[in-house]
């Protein structure tokens, strides 16, 4: 039975399931010459042993493998770090990972402004920081191309190598300003391009039927990093000093990549893992992801939700809310602290939440509607100038901020084939790398207007696109990614 004999594809971008006798994978995923079973397994029939193989204790089932219909993977919010060696060891290397990036951060911006007093040197900084991201369709085919746990140490002990070297110069004398652009480059360039690698990884030491819950709990390591990161590194520069801080943060690399050396060993025997023996160009790579990915309709529309999120409502959180704070709320520092702290406990409450549902149905409508809803709430706390109301509404906005966080990458993993899913990856952290040009125009906007004038319209206009998406590719907010439905 050949491939299209078993996999109906239409318009709508996804792969509709085929249940026959004696079809191996009634799923409508075809196998290929040599493919062990469905793309999140790990190890080859008949080669027991290895490292995350199902059929191991502790490691994930065979996706391919037929579930009795209702059955579920997960046992509960954190089932696959408990169900999955592999996972948790990646889980606990993105934690270290990503606390070492956003404490850097801290401490190297915290220097050049300490060295400069020039908010517009310091801009550039944080835009070299960020500039990375833009090589997203580039990392993509990395990912695609290249061994991910290879591709992943290589990133660490590229970040431990740099930081480390900017930790040795201010140790003994001042860091000149370039120094510290190019530290906050050489980060950028380790976590940035990395990222497609990182979460395509997921999948394959999870499975598919455990992707949800375990993309939760990668986002809620990388929100908790994100807002514990910053304010261990203020309070390390406190205790010990710039130069001592930057030597802590950076052994965190080396716990990294401690937790990373076990998976070096395990086998991926799938297709694309096969086509790398005769790699395509990087070019035509790029060319035939790029138009793979965009003509699916289901993973345009979640990229096209990306998009437009980075560009119309991240940009005002990562940026506007000290106006907020100040302008709206009359709020001093620690006021502004605990606004932030409210929108991190929703998020990390909702990441818990998602993963507590494990592979629930309704991946599509959720991610859709909880967006939608995540923009109304912002079109409200734009409106608010009661300071408890706002409490509450920024821990809502929290809250729902992980239905769009966490499930962007599910649904577009779930969605893509497993050949191009790196380069699927790499397309979003495109998406979000235009965060800081759209944060120049909301940010003249906010100045000829005002930020709630400009935070309302923008989260206005989110729920109206997302609206209009929602009508335009309605098998969207049907997917469900189960293996035993047909959306």
């Amino acid at each position: 039975m050949t491939a299209e004999d078993q996999r109906r594809t239409g318009v709508r971008g996804e792969t509709r399931p085929v249940d026959q006798p004696g079809n191996p994978h009634p799923t409508g995923e075809a196998s290929q010459p040599g493919e062990p079973g469905r793309p999140g397994q790990l190890g080859e029939a008949g080669q027991p042993g290895q490292l995350g193989e199902p059929g191991q204790p502790g490691a994930p089932e065979a996706p391919g493998a037929r579930r009795p219909v209702g059955a579920s993977t997960a046992t509960g919010a954190l089932s696959s770090l408990r169900n999955s060696p592999p996972f948790r060891r990646l889980w606990v290397s993105n934690l270290f990972f990503f606390c070492g990036t956003w404490t850097q951060t801290l401490i190297l911006g915290w220097l050049v402004f300490e060295s400069t007093h020039s908010e517009i040197l310091l801009a550039v900084f944080t835009s070299a920081r960020l500039a990375p991201m833009l090589l997203g369709p580039f990392a993509g085919v990395l990912s695609d191309r290249l061994d991910r746990v290879r591709l992943l140490t290589f990133a660490c002990t590229w970040a431990l190598v740099a930081v480390a070297a900017v930790a040795t110069m201010e140790s003994f004398f001042r860091v000149p300003y370039w120094a510290l652009v190019l530290g906050g480059l050489a980060i950028g360039l380790a976590q940035s391009p990395s990222q497609p690698a990182r979460f395509a990884l997921v999948l394959d030491l999870v499975g598919r039927e455990s992707l949800s819950n375990a993309n939760a709990l990668n986002a809620m390591a990388m929100n908790m990093t994100q807002v514990l990161g910053p304010a261990i590194g203020g309070a390390m520069i406190s205790a010990v000093g710039a130069p001592a801080a930057l030597w802590i943060s950076t052994a965190w690399y080396g716990i990294s990549l401690i937790a990373l050396r076990p998976l070096r060993h395990r086998t991926r025997r799938t297709p694309h893992a096969t086509a790398r023996r005769h790699p395509e160009s990087v070019g035509r790579m790029l060319t035939a992801g790029l138009r793979t990915v965009l003509t699916n309709r289901l993973a345009a529309g979640v990229l096209f939700v990306t998009l437009a999120a980075n560009i119309l409502l991240w940009p005002v959180y990562q940026g506007f809310m000290p106006v907020f704070a100040d302008e709206l709320l009359h709020l001093d520092a620690a006021g502004l602290g605990w606004l932030l702290t409210c929108g991190g406990a929703g998020g990390l409450a909702g990441s818990l939440i998602i993963a507590g549902l494990g592979d629930f149905r309704a991946k599509g409508g959720l991610f859709v509607i909880g967006t939608a809803t995540w923009a109304a709430l912002w079109a409200l706390f734009a409106l608010s100038h009661h300071t408890a109301l706002s409490f509450v509404l920024m821990a809502c906005i929290g809250l729902t901020s992980a239905t769009f966080g966490v499930l962007q990458s599910t649904l577009l993993l779930m969605v893509t084939e497993p050949s191009v899913q790196g380069r699927a990856l790499g397309i979003q952290e495109l998406a979000i790398g235009v965060m800081p040009l759209a944060s120049l125009v909301l940010g003249v906007a906010a100045q000829q207007v005002g930020v709630g004038t400009t935070t309302f319209v923008s989260a206005m206009l989110l729920v109206v696109f997302l609206s209009v998406l929602a009508f335009r590719v309605p098998q969207l907010l049907r997917y469900s990614g189960r293996e035993d439905t047909r959306v």
